[in-house]
């Protein structure tokens, strides 16, 4: 098998026509040319909206998650109707309604900024919450009747004990939350952007089709890379932290 390996990989290097390869996906004058924009504008841009819908659909997802887990039945429906829809919807389809067909059928229009979170954070609000709603359970419940045989009330001890605990166990694959956030928001296209509004897949491929030439897309894959290896990276070693800890 090793002979087989090392056999394609020489066949592939001589087969293979690099002059081609290097000039429609390497070019190096046209790379030099997408700097310093791709980091100031694409790349802030892709950070700066994960982090607005990461950060909404943290905070709805804990409220989905907590009405999930609520004593009062009504709660329980309505979040796990919630969360059976826009999981099961693409991404993609959800980023429409927000951004096209909710203004087009009340005749408004919201700020950028608005309907990006909304349009990633509506569905990322739908998979966190079950994630957390995980994370609360792993507690074992002798937390809960602790802090209840010490007088706390229950919604208090969900705050200061439950909760905090339940968010260690969730880091990691929240983590993981954040960089499928990163990617998704190459979908965002979809509403329209102004020059200084593009992310960075909207910035690659408006320069692939201006020159014709495929290495803005090279460019642009490597500064996602450079956003995203990290990440993956700590959600490992937080994996296995966690796993020593238990």
């Amino acid at each position: 098998m090793y002979v087989i390996f090392v056999v394609a990989i020489v066949a592939l290097l001589v087969v293979a026509d690099w002059e081609t390869i290097q000039r429609n996906f390497f070019n190096a004058e046209l790379a030099r040319e997408m700097f310093p924009d791709v980091l100031t504008i694409a790349a802030r841009n892709t950070i700066l909206y994960t982090v607005l819908a990461f950060s909404f659909g943290l905070g709805f997802g804990l409220l989905l998650a907590l009405m999930r887990l609520s004593s009062i039945a009504p709660y329980r429906w309505v979040a796990t109707l919630y969360i059976e829809i826009f999981r099961g919807l693409p991404a993609l389809l959800t980023i429409f309604l927000v951004g096209i067909g909710i203004p087009i059928a009340f005749g408004t229009r919201w700020p950028t900024l608005v309907t990006i979170t909304l349009g990633l954070g509506i569905v990322a609000a739908a998979y966190m919450a079950e994630t957390i709603r995980a994370g609360i359970e792993g507690v074992p419940k002798g937390q809960m009747e602790a802090a209840r045989s010490l007088g706390m009330s229950y919604t208090w001890a969900m705050i200061s004990i439950i909760i905090p605990q339940g968010f260690r166990i969730i880091i990691p694959p929240l983590t993981n939350e954040l960089v499928l956030l990163i990617k998704d928001t190459s979908l965002l296209f979809v509403i329209g952007t102004t020059p200084a509004t593009k992310e960075l897949l909207k910035f690659g491929r408006d320069l692939l089709n201006t020159n014709a030439n495929a290495t803005p897309l090279i460019v642009v894959g490597a500064v996602y890379l450079m956003i995203t290896v990290p990440l993956t990276q700590l959600v490992r070693i937080l994996e296995r932290r966690n796993a020593r800890s238990r």
